[in-house]
């Protein structure tokens, strides 16, 4: 079974850092491209950064670019958003996801979130002075 668990959300105060984590377990973690996406209230569901299966490429959205950086540790099965200089507009509940389990076509990255197959359950950035 494919499970994503999320953490490391919370509270920051604008400029402040925080990392996010996602496990990942019943897949070949490596293989796979995993995306982070976020979603305000009242907003619909926002990829904001990607990491390729394999070569492990990232990418991320311009709103967050020199901000945001997405890697992964394959050995842990884990994939890290390091979030710097944060800004109220960053507040969100933040979702891990990873696609269908095709070797063909799950390596390379979406910002799409029907891309995508498998979900955590997020974890909530607030970001407030």
């Amino acid at each position: 079974e494919v499970q994503l668990v999320e953490s490391g959300g919370g509270l920051a105060h604008p400029g402040e850092s925080l990392r996010l984590s996602c496990a990942a377990s019943g897949f070949a973690f490596g293989d796979y491209a995993i995306a982070w996406f976020r979603q305000a209230p009242g907003m619909e569901r926002e990829g904001i950064a990607c990491i390729t299966g394999g070569d492990g490429r990232s990418y991320n959205i311009d709103s967050v670019k020199g901000r945001f950086t997405l890697s992964r540790d394959n050995t842990k099965r884990m994939a890290y958003l390091q979030m710097n200089d944060l800004k109220p507009e960053d507040t969100a509940i933040y979702f891990c996801a990873a696609p269908a389990l095709d070797p063909e076509y799950g390596r390379t990255c979406s910002y799409i979130a029907r891309a995508y197959s498998f979900w955590g359950q997020g974890t909530q950035v607030t970001v407030s002075s």
